[in-house]
């Protein structure tokens, strides 16, 4: 039975939903999961150190991960650990790949609230929408392991 760590910021409260779906998924296909929560810097390397206990790392994406960018690859490196990420970012950054909100697309988006609210829509009766484009990224070259 494979092993996912799950990185994540326990002090965002949308974190703990995707957790909750992240487990249901997992259980059906057979996957134990380990959750590791991140709250500071100083928790990188005690985060990442999980590789005896994890087959690979899933890092939640979320901003207040987002300054480590560059750091998580390299301790997942080092651990020997294929991470997964939800933006492309990361993987520019080393992790094996990504899959997620295509977030230019939403970017775009974004612009058609804006016009519709300078046309005078109340931004309450707008709709709310889901993203509908996402994109994949992997990973081209490795990281540079730790000196």
């Amino acid at each position: 039975m494979s092993r996912i760590a799950i990185l994540w910021d326990d002090r965002i409260t949308g974190s703990h939903f995707g957790l909750d779906d992240t487990e249901a998924a997992a259980k059906t296909l057979g996957l134990t999961l380990q959750s590791v929560p991140m709250r500071s810097p100083e928790a990188l390397e005690a985060a990442t150190a999980v590789r005896g206990r994890a087959d690979a790392l899933n890092i939640f994406t979320m901003s207040s991960l987002f300054s480590y960018r560059r750091r998580l690859p390299e301790l997942a490196m080092k651990h020997r650990l294929p991470t997964v990420v939800g933006t492309r970012d990361f993987v520019e950054a080393g992790c094996l790949a990504s899959y997620g909100t295509d977030y230019p697309d939403l970017f775009r988006r974004a612009v058609t609230f804006v016009d519709k609210i300078l046309k005078g829509a109340k931004p309450a009766d707008l709709p709310t929408e889901q993203p509908s484009k996402f994109e994949q990224a992997l990973t081209s070259r490795p990281p540079r392991p730790l000196a």
